[in-house]
């Protein structure tokens, strides 16, 4: 096994458990409700929490690994996951686990960008595409595994469990990467930390965050409204001070770059507002069409054979097609896909709504698979830490953002008066038009010139 593969392992390990804590711990919600005497709101951030944590720590993740040296970081990040799996697991009180997931998060969200940056540096771009097709099977993988497994420890053994369950897992990838990882060569010169920039973009991340949870809940809609709004106004200062030091936390200029912009568009309008559209189908399948849960939960079957298929494809043809066509297939097939939604009907043929999650699958993968192969084909590889931060921050943005405009949307065409019925079919409408909106930004690519590069360093 060569180095780059060993490495490669290390990061998907750490990447899949990662997801899995993201994904698994809403199995555990009623349990946890029951034991603590909990209501909903109070549960939510028990996610929250990771998340917030997770998003937060991601700036300081090339700041400290220039500091104390990639494998350290990695190893400690590791540890410090197993010590908050641990409290979560062990937590008396709601108010412990949400404080010990927070602590789980600081140290799943250096994983992420830290592997991901060791492990792009050792592929070159034109085998970046299959590697990105293995991050995007594992990103796929975890989603649709946590809530079995989930469930199954809730079933047979407790809630507490579903947290210790990580442990194991997270104990494997610390030993081979304290095996498997060679040490960073010492550096005599190390950057003063940007402290205005960590204290105004973790605080705008943060606000913006409360923000996007709050509008989700109708009781706290002016709350987050003015959250989001605080937090995006300390944010926009927060970029315009990055923009113009010498050596800000984050080395924001990346972004000028197309392809990673593009990249990143394409997250937040694909990958992001389908989990919106996923929450609101699955209440309107339910509700709406009277399909039972079992069928509904279904749906997600051919969903994954299809997003399996796209990132499958994207592995192979990439460095044929380059990034731009395969961007634009992806948009308009997830659109058709959303669409078909907005066509069903009370008295919709099963095989319709089949079919619409199957294109959502293939569009949806076919863009995001194509994102992550395209993100830093450009980027130099000094400056991969700081891009690998940037997109992973997005990412996790995006997914929250999807949520709570989808949610939004349908609470305010809902409230005009329209009924439930058409007020679900205006908003698969509205979400099926916004798919396309980034095809406008995939002719900005130079599409031939990326192809020609790519095969020239096959040579």
């Amino acid at each position: 096994m060569t180095y780059r593969v060993r490495v490669g392992c290390v990061y998907l390990l750490g990447f899949f458990i990662d997801l899995v804590n993201m994904f698994i711990a809403n199995v555990a919600y009623p349990e946890i409700a029951r034991e603590f005497d909990s209501p909903v709101n109070q549960l939510a951030w028990i996610s929250n929490s990771y998340i917030l944590a997770l998003t937060l720590v991601i700036p300081l993740s090339n700041y400290l690994a220039k500091r104390f040296g990639t494998k350290r970081l990695f190893m400690v990040s590791l540890m410090i996951f197993i010590i908050g799996s641990c409290g979560v697991g062990s937590s008396s009180s709601l108010v412990q686990l949400i404080t010990w997931r927070g602590i789980q998060g600081m140290g799943g969200g250096m994983l992420i960008p830290l592997g991901q940056t060791m492990t792009y540096a050792l592929f070159k771009s034109h085998e970046r595409a299959r590697l990105s097709s293995a991050v995007m099977l594992v990103a796929l993988l975890a989603p649709a595994l946590s809530p079995v497994i989930g469930g199954i420890l809730v079933e047979s053994l407790s809630w507490r469990w579903v947290f210790f369950a990580s442990v194991p897992l997270s104990v494997i990838a610390l030993a081979l990467a304290a095996c498997w990882l060679k040490s960073d060569q010492r550096r005599e010169n190390h950057e003063s930390l940007d402290v205005g920039g960590l204290i105004g973009g973790c605080t705008g991340l943060t606000l913006i965050l409360f923000g996007l949870t709050y509008l989700g809940d109708s009781q706290h809609f002016q709350q987050g409204g003015l959250l989001l709004l605080l937090g995006s106004f300390i944010m926009a200062g927060y970029v315009w001070n990055a923009m113009h030091k010498t050596h800000p936390l984050l080395n924001l200029r990346l972004v000028k770059d197309p392809l990673l912009q593009t990249a990143m568009l394409i997250y937040q309008f694909i990958p992001g507002l389908f989990m919106g559209v996923s929450m609101i189908a699955m209440l309107y399948l339910q509700n709406q069409l009277g399909m039972h849960a079992s069928l509904v939960g279904a749906m997600m079957l051919p969903w994954s054979l299809a997003s399996f298929a796209a990132i499958t494809l994207t592995g192979k043809k990439f460095n044929t097609f380059g990034p731009s066509p395969l961007f634009i297939s992806g948009c308009l097939i997830q659109a058709t896909g959303i669409g078909l939604l907005a066509m069903s009907g009370h008295d919709a043929d099963v095989v319709i709504c089949i079919s619409a999650f199957t294109l959502m699958g293939f569009g949806g993968s076919l863009c995001s698979s194509t994102a992550q192969s395209s993100a830093f084909i450009q980027i130099a590889e000094n400056e991969l830490a700081d891009a690998s931060a940037i997109w992973n921050i997005n990412r996790q943005l995006s997914f929250c953002l999807g949520v709570t405009l989808i949610s939004l949307l349908f609470n305010v065409i809902a409230d005009t008066g329209v009924p439930t019925y058409q007020a679900y079919h205006l908003c698969f409408a509205i979400a099926a038009c916004s798919a396309v909106i980034p095809i406008a930004c995939c002719f900005r690519i130079a599409n031939q010139d990326i192809i020609f590069t790519l095969k020239q360093e096959q040579k």
